[in-house]
């Protein structure tokens, strides 16, 4: 690892993205002094709730580095979250923006529409899951799209209850915040919350040892028996579960809940605000388990950093409600909407969705001789380039959330960006930029493996 800033710029990153020196590079400790500064001013300026977890000055970023103010360069293995999926500052992307923004930076579609948002929509209807004809309508964030799935599903059915599931994450909006299942960070202290919200078991083969089909038995006989499906118009549910920690439903689990749907006239939600957009190694993970749902949420990786959500359905359930019902000063964005269509071309035209695959064999590979050498490492479970390490007390098998925060916090002291979930707080999720070199990701886990062992 390289002790001082080099003076030049080299390589190139892979698949797009500024030219930055694509090493773990470290300077000054983490943080450094011009970082201090700038978290100084963020305690007397910002609000306490608004947390952060890397404590740095981020100046500029691409390829599979965040590089801070005081020359440290770190190794991101968060994309902001499952954002810039795509890379940072993609040159697509960013050609997009410039080429918009120097057009017009709003006129509120509501008003004055423009065809950057027609585009947008129309390939969400192409690309998303199912061969039906649908629409879409464009927000702003992942939460904003999830109330608005909401909306729409209790408009055309005509009925109010709603299903979420337990390790579920769908926002911090109140309805949202109602829908997720964690109580802290999200909803303590923030009721009373939206009504007409319940939960069902979810399959979480790792902890229940059910199979797909078992576990869809179980949480329909809870949602029949707790709501009934006279009172029920969605069910909401993320293919792979973000926040709650990465959980991957056993095989049929999900099939199943979408067949009882169809049968029911309950609309079936998949809140893909995570897993959308190459994230999985496909598309969009409904289509890892042959689902199609009625309606799905997008957001995170659709505009390469940009603020932009959707909601993208079958037509006439999205066509339920009247004009006017639906929309937003800032939704659909042309700026944003400008981003959305280069980062879709990007995805479906440069390999990506491939490259998503690869990482996860390397994440999945490496962590698993971790884990074969390590009992601690309960599970390493995931699709594509989203995929979980599970610590635990390897007597009981209980969630080890102590062990798993030291490991987060060694990795971010030594220059590599890991983020941690999980109901238990026991999870390490990577989430690696789909431009980030193979090279660079074993080093990251490299350092993963070398904070568990000193752990």
């Amino acid at each position: 690892m390289s002790t001082s800033v080099p003076d030049t710029v080299s390589p190139t990153v892979p698949l797009g993205g500024p030219t930055l020196p694509q090493e773990r590079r470290l300077v000054t400790s983490i943080p450094g002094p011009r970082s201090e500064e700038l978290l100084a001013r963020k305690a007397a300026a910002v609000a306490a709730g608004v947390g952060h977890t890397v404590p740095i000055q981020a100046v500029a970023a691409g390829g599979g580095v965040v590089v801070d103010a005081d020359g440290n360069s770190l190794i991101d293995l968060g994309s902001g979250i499952a954002v810039t999926t795509l890379g940072n500052a993609h040159p697509k992307v960013v050609a997009a923006v410039q080429e918009q923004v120097a057009q017009f930076t709003h006129t509120c579609f509501m008003i004055s529409p423009y065809e950057s948002y027609v585009a947008v929509a129309e390939a969400l209807n192409r690309i998303t899951p199912g061969d039906f004809e649908k629409k879409t309508a464009l927000f702003n964030s992942g939460a904003e799209a999830v109330e608005n799935a909401v909306k729409i599903a209790r408009k055309y059915t005509k009925k109010q209850a709603v299903v979420a599931f337990d390790h579920g994450y769908h926002g911090r909006t109140n309805l949202t915040m109602a829908l997720t299942a964690k109580n802290m960070p999200y909803k303590h202290g923030f009721g009373p919350f939206a009504s007409e919200v319940y939960r069902a078991p979810m399959s979480y083969p790792f902890r229940d040892g059910l199979s797909g089909a078992d576990a869809a038995k179980k949480a329909i006989s809870v949602i029949e028996k707790q709501v009934g499906v006279d009172n029920l118009a969605a069910v909401i549910i993320e293919p792979i579960q973000g926040e709650g920690g990465f959980i991957v439903p056993a095989d049929g689990f999900l099939p199943a809940l979408v067949e009882w749907c169809r049968a029911n006239n309950v609309v079936f939600i998949a809140d893909e605000v995570q897993t959308g957009f190459a994230r999985t190694g496909a598309m969009f993970a409904s289509e890892l388990f042959g689902i199609e749902p009625d309606l799905i949420t997008t957001a995170k990786g659709i505009a390469g950093g940009l603020p932009l959500a959707a909601v993208t359905g079958r037509a006439e359930i999205m066509d339920a409600s009247h004009a006017g019902g639906l929309g937003g000063t800032y939704g659909g964005n042309p700026i944003a909407c400008a981003a959305a269509l280069a980062a879709i071309d990007a995805f479906e035209n440069d390999g990506l969705i491939e490259r998503a695959r690869e990482l996860g064999a390397l994440l999945t590979e490496r962590l698993s001789e971790i884990q074969a050498a390590d009992p601690r490492l309960g599970d390493v479970r995931g699709r594509g380039a989203m995929i979980a390490a599970e610590f635990v007390d390897p007597t009981t098998g209980e969630p080890d959330a102590a062990l798993t925060a030291a490991i987060a916090k060694a990795c971010i002291a030594q220059g590599v960006i890991v983020l941690t979930c999980g109901t238990y707080g026991n999870v390490i999720r990577f989430l690696p930029p789909l431009s980030i070199s193979d090279n660079l990701l074993r080093e990251g886990l490299d350092v993963v493996a070398g904070a568990l062992k000193a752990a």
